[in-house]
């Protein structure tokens, strides 16, 4: 009913996306009917859908739900005290008429430029194929000679990002190549040798802090003879924002390139399964120098994401074995759920004003379930604002033939671990610190450890701020009380008690009323502005009458939530989080 090929869930996210056994690489088509013929190590349990116990919590969200976006809406009108003080944030919309909340920039940005990114998205695609097409095809010469590569297609990437790059940067673009040309060097030159990691790390994380604090190292800082240059900067001035995700994929080719140097080298190897794609190194002499500039620009995934590793990504590019194999119905559907995400966006900014309200602090007077909304909304604002450009970037690719992980299997409201949250939230990022930071750690062995080192970094790559670093420190700090809780009582012991599940419910509502607060100081209110919260929640008889309310309200969530999971179960689906 909830989840599976044509359940609910299949209009917001990929259900393909799930067996635990399946790489989250591997193609939407083959992942759904391997999802479908996986036997579960677990067996879910007997569907409590129709029980008493979940027509109460029915009831519970028949009423709670609709309160909640009513709430945020009344609170938008113009008969708001408070209307005077964030009206400047509004512009006109195209929805009934309403005035649309403008205030985000990274949402605004995004919506500026979709025009044009469609139009370039639709014209790559449709010039690739082209390309491809005509010069690709195979022979019965090119099968016995080389017949795992696109020839045509990579030198017609390689023009296309040229150009694509000299657009975007302009004279930027001389920078941000020197980068890539140093950390290439680097990266052949120390790489199989033991001291490659601590130098590649120390490297790269310098180069991202260097080039932030001196705000991309404008031209008339190197000489005023070149000042004329910061003219001619192309459609993204500042280059340096984007560099943290290029960042990321400096640090993969330069460690991946380590790894297989550290390998043997083997006269014949199949080409992996998707599961192994990103671990199983590539031959020695594919780490060059065209196939590195080619997976750091790739023009669909360089603004945002979402992140592959170049043993993966190459190996989609050069090898036509390792592509994936979607249908029009694949890509049509894919298609419709990224609609479905968009035009949620530009519901909620025509109707909630709450991003507005927070950016003003126009929340004098508020009652403790009005606070708790102008929070939860502003979540769920950044939830979206991060998906839409995610799926667009991830559908480019996808019609070019690249399958990159998908990021935000979730939705932000249905997560109750702290743990799987961020394992969905940004996926492909999760990915990449599990296999580059994680693991190198020490992993499970070391969790707490690795888990601090993992947020600290986190923090600081999203940027360098206080507010951030302290989101990274509060995050690893919540985390702590699911890792103890696993371990007193652990499902393998005590889950088929009938107890177990109403305490694991419990938990759920404690994680979830702290990883709201985590992301209220890292990405919507701050510390002052959570501190502000807290005091009206809990500083009040009002305030705590509410909070009891409101975790009521959670543990039913919460049941649901596992209860949805189990679901997923039934239909082969196991996501992890």
């Amino acid at each position: 009913m909830l989840s599976g090929s044509r359940g609910i869930a299949s209009f917001t996210i990929d259900t393909s996306l799930a067996p635990s056994d399946v790489d989250p690489h591997t193609s939407l088509a083959s992942t759904q009917r391997v999802a479908r013929n996986t036997r579960e190590t677990r067996n879910p349990a007997k569907s409590r859908w129709k029980s008493w116990e979940f027509r109460a919590y029915l009831l519970v969200f028949l009423i709670v739900v609709p309160y909640m976006v009513w709430v945020p809406v009344q609170l938008s009108q113009e008969t708001n005290p408070n209307y005077p003080r964030f009206s400047s944030h509004l512009k006109r919309g195209w929805i009934a008429g309403r005035m649309r909340d403008d205030s985000d920039f990274q949402y605004r940005s995004f919506r500026d430029y979709f025009p044009l990114l469609l139009g370039l998205a639709l014209g790559h695609t449709g010039l690739s194929k082209s390309v491809a097409m005509l010069f690709d095809r195979p022979t019965e010469l090119t099968r016995s000679a080389s017949p795992n590569t696109h020839p045509s297609r990579r030198i017609f990437l390689g023009l296309f990002t040229g150009l694509f790059i000299l657009a975007l940067h302009g004279s930027n673009a001389v920078k941000l190549l020197l980068l890539l040309a140093f950390n290439f060097v680097l990266a052949r030159t120390c790489a199989g040798k033991v001291y490659a990691p601590i130098l590649i790390w120390t490297i790269n994380i310098g180069a991202l802090f260097l080039v932030h604090w001196n705000e991309g190292f404008a031209w008339s800082v190197w000489t005023p003879a070149l000042g004329f240059l910061d003219n001619y900067t192309g459609l993204l001035p500042r280059w340096q924002i984007n560099f943290n995700i290029s960042m990321l994929r400096l640090v993969s080719f330069a460690m991946d390139l380590h790894w297989a140097r550290l390998r043997p080298v083997r006269l014949y190897e199949p080409s992996p399964p998707a599961s192994k794609r990103s671990s199983t190194p590539l031959k020695r002499d594919q780490y060059s120098w065209s196939a590195y500039l080619l997976y750091i620009l790739y023009p669909p995934l360089f603004v945002a994401g979402p992140i592959m590793t170049f043993n993966d990504f190459t190996r989609q590019v050069a090898q036509r074995d390792c592509q994936p194999h979607l249908t029009l119905r694949d890509r049509a559907a894919y298609a419709v759920r990224f609609v479905a995400c968009l035009f949620t966006m530009e519901l909620i900014l025509h109707f909630v004003y709450v991003n507005a309200i927070k950016d003003s602090k126009a929340w004098n007077g508020a009652t403790p379930m009005q606070l708790s909304m102008i929070g939860f909304w502003n979540l769920i604002i950044v939830w979206l604002k991060l998906l839409i450009p995610w799926r667009f970037f991830r559908m480019w690719a996808l019609l070019d033939g690249v399958e990159a992980p998908e990021n935000m299997v979730r939705c932000m409201a249905n997560n109750y671990s702290t743990l799987g949250f961020w394992r969905s939230w940004h996926r492909s990022y999760n990915l990449w610190i599990v296999r580059y930071i994680y693991v190198p750690l020490g992993g499970s062995s070391n969790v707490v450890l690795a888990t601090l080192l993992v947020f600290t970094f986190v923090a600081l790559w999203h940027d360098l701020s206080l507010k951030l670093l302290t989101w990274g420190w509060l995050v690893t700090l919540f985390i702590i009380p699911e890792l103890a809780a696993s371990k007193v009582l652990p499902a393998k012991k005590f889950g088929e008690r009938s107890w177990y599940r109403h305490v694991c419910a419990v938990g759920g509502v404690l994680n979830i009323l702290l990883m709201m607060s985590a992301n209220l100081v890292g990405f919507a209110i701050g510390l002052d502005g959570v501190q502000y919260l807290l005091n009206q929640l809990v500083g009040s008889w009002n305030g705590l009458k509410f909070m009891l309310g409101a975790c009521t309200a959670l543990f039913c969530a919460v049941h649901v939530m596992f209860e949805y999971r189990e679901e997923e179960l039934r239909h082969g689906i196991s996501r992890k989080c």
